[in-house]
């Protein structure tokens, strides 16, 4: 069968390869591969030479945003053939740890766990996969194609979960949203802020381009700019750039017992200079919280089914701006002006 390999770090490697059908013990639930989106971390990946291939391997299956449809399943595993499935990136650690234990691989302890496309096991973009059931989450039929949307979204799911436990240790009524960045992430954070029935902004440095429409047509209002400029003050805040200098503003900018979650991840490549104190003073004066993300449990994928489920089917669909087909994948990672979700087409 056919599957999108790459060396990591070695862009010119990056093709489409002849590799062998997936052994039946890596699971018993055999899917066809329909489309994988693309993101940062596949760019990164081929580029940078980030991630870790199989033990043994030079080159490693790409992708982990994953859609499919089964083709064989067991009796008893909650799934039938044809069902719109997607795949759980992460595998827990082999001791395992505490968390990993408890069903919570997103918070492995030890940095053991594997991932599928990323850390150790190969990815989705391949013509059919295995897994074991428990890693499969079953979508509603009516999703379609959008389903390539699930794995995005569980990470803002989470996000959306914790930003809620965190801020019920009070009497707490949140209003408004602050998402900064508005790629597929902050989109699809903004959209649930929105399904939640809160008064959400999202910035972002773009003044053209399909992402201010995508806001407005949401029911959220764009800016453009720095969030000290804003006169907003969010009650909930959810960073998606990775920018140093915006995370250090929006620790700045909290409502009092304002709750804010990092998902994006800094380069470190430039030196900003904050007042330390000041923003600790915010902090705490104003019983602030900061806490990171990232990666997903079983249940933030079947949150995120929901999430998908009950959006606007049209609004999702522009957020898919380009389909590449399988064939030429490589061009998937060679961002274009308008580019908002790019996803390779398996079935192409």
């Amino acid at each position: 069968m056919r599957a999108c390999t790459v060396a990591p770090g070695r862009p010119e490697t990056a093709g489409v390869e002849e590799i062998a059908e997936p052994a039946a013990e890596t699971g018993e639930v055999l899917v066809e591969g329909l489309l994988v989106g693309v993101c940062g971390t596949d760019v990164e990946i081929s580029s940078a030479g980030y991630g870790w291939p199989p033990p043994g391997h030079e080159r490693i299956v790409l992708f982990h945003e994953s859609l499919g449809r089964v083709l064989e399943a067991p009796a008893d595993s909650g799934l039938a053939v044809g069902d719109l499935v997607v795949g759980i990136v992460r595998r827990p650690d082999p001791v395992p740890c505490l968390p990993c234990s408890k069903v919570q691989w997103d918070f492995c302890s030890n940095g053991r766990y594997t991932e599928r496309g990323i850390k150790e096991i190969d990815g989705f973009g391949a013509q059919r996969w295995r897994a074991p059931a428990r890693y499969v989450v079953k979508l509603d039929a009516t999703v379609g194609d959008l389903g390539v949307l699930t794995e995005p979204t569980s990470v803002v799911a989470k996000a959306w979960d914790y930003v809620e436990r965190l801020g019920a240790r009070a009497p707490w009524e949140p209003r408004v949203v602050l998402v900064t960045g508005a790629g597929p992430v902050g989109l699809l954070a903004a959209m649930i802020g929105v399904q939640k029935g809160m008064e959400v902004h999202v910035l972002d440095r773009v003044t053209e381009g399909p992402k201010p429409k995508l806001v407005s047509d949401l029911g959220a209002v764009y800016h453009a700019g720095a969030v000290p400029q804003l006169g907003v003050r969010p009650d909930v805040a959810i960073e998606c750039t990775g920018v140093g200098s915006v995370v250090f503003d929006l620790m700045n900018h909290l409502a009092p017992n304002g709750v804010l979650c990092l998902t994006g991840i800094s380069s470190g490549a430039h030196a900003i200079d904050v007042d330390e104190s000041a923003i600790n003073k915010q902090l705490v004066l104003t019983n602030g919280v900061v806490f990171g993300s990232v990666n997903a449990a079983r249940r933030h994928y079947e949150q995120a089914a929901d999430y998908l489920r009950t959006a606007d089917r049209g609004w999702l669909e522009r957020l898919v701006s380009r389909r590449v087909p399988m064939a030429s994948w490589p061009q998937a990672l060679q961002r274009e002006p308008d580019d908002v979700k790019v996803v390779v087409d398996l079935q192409g």
